[in-house]
């Protein structure tokens, strides 16, 4: 698993909060839920978003923006137009004075949608994701709080799909559309980190590498066996000093140090399951014994996996 698979699949988009929003301005609404991500689509019609800092960025039919909480930001027909509802943490929505507004069934039949208006000029389709953990964190650091591409960068069927899904109520809807909402998000991050400003991290630019790409597979699909640097040079069928050179020079560290970042990561997120036993946290990341995976937590990291537990 990589850091993009782990991006969805550790803490998982499981029942993701979805929205389709229909407007005709005025409209304006400020998001203040500290979503770690939120994907913005814009089926048809225009709007603008604000984020907490910069200036604001209109968006057409096609384009999506990805915002990187917790800080707020506001989506809106224009700029000027002041806030007419805020969503707080738990997605609890309130008007300016502060009286809750219920986030579904407001525009006609159908589930998941919401606006001023059935027939609006603007269409929204709205995910967002709660991904508490490590595995997540280690690739929504890369990302500014904005991201936004343009239907002229990234063409793609996949907002009509979820927007005509997203207000259906079918058997298995949620899994379909947690599925749908992952293959957008997947979609927007490989056309954002392919820009020349996209400022992909190293692993990630790293995997097109013909040295380190098979490296980096095999360290991700079998964290648990105890690798050294000859054998995963072996592995690629390169030398250890080539291997271990490309590596750093790509990746920003040696091979063995990622594999042990990589590998108390994924515990620090396992670590969060109050059923698993440190031993099993320690079997599952490729450690041979708690007392292995307690050392080497608490060098990395600076506290024990008992303490990281608690403080969770």
């Amino acid at each position: 698993m990589d850091g993009m698979a782990a991006l969805l699949d550790g803490p998982r988009a499981r029942e993701a909060f979805l929205l389709r929003s229909s407007l005709t301005p005025p409209w304006s609404m400020r998001i203040a839920d500290e979503a770690p991500l939120t994907l913005c689509a814009v089926v048809a019609g225009t709007a603008c978003v604000l984020p907490a800092e910069g200036g604001a960025r209109r968006l057409g039919a096609g384009d999506v923006a990805l915002f990187r909480g917790p800080r707020p930001y506001t989506v809106a027909d224009d700029p000027s137009t002041p806030p007419q509802i805020t969503i707080r943490p738990g997605q609890v929505c309130v008007t300016p004075d502060g009286q809750p507004v219920v986030l579904t069934g407001l525009t006609g039949p159908g589930a998941r949608s919401w606006g001023n208006d059935e027939n609006g000029e603007t269409v929204l389709v709205t995910g967002t994701y709660q991904l508490p953990g490590e595995t997540s964190r280690r690739l929504l650091d890369a990302l500014p709080e904005l991201v936004v591409l343009s239907a002229r960068e990234w063409r793609s069927p996949l907002p009509a799909l979820l927007a005509e899904e997203v207000v259906k109520d079918e058997p298995g809807q949620s899994v379909m559309l947690d599925r749908l909402l992952d293959l957008t998000l997947i979609s927007v991050l490989r056309a954002w980190f392919a820009r020349p400003d996209g400022a992909a991290p190293g692993w990630y630019a790293a995997h097109g590498d013909p040295v380190v790409g098979p490296a980096l597979r095999l360290l991700h699909d079998d964290v648990t066996r105890p690798w050294t640097i000859d054998l995963l040079a072996a592995e690629v069928g390169v030398s250890r000093a080539g291997l271990a050179r490309r590596f750093r020079e790509l990746v920003g560290e040696p091979p063995m140090t990622f594999l042990t970042n990589w590998r108390l990561t994924l515990a620090a997120d396992l670590l969060r399951s109050p059923d698993l036993t440190l031993a099993a946290v320690a079997r599952q990341v490729g450690y041979s014994t708690p007392f292995a995976l307690s050392a080497a937590f608490k060098r990395v990291r600076g506290v024990s996996p008992a303490q990281y537990r608690v403080s969770g």
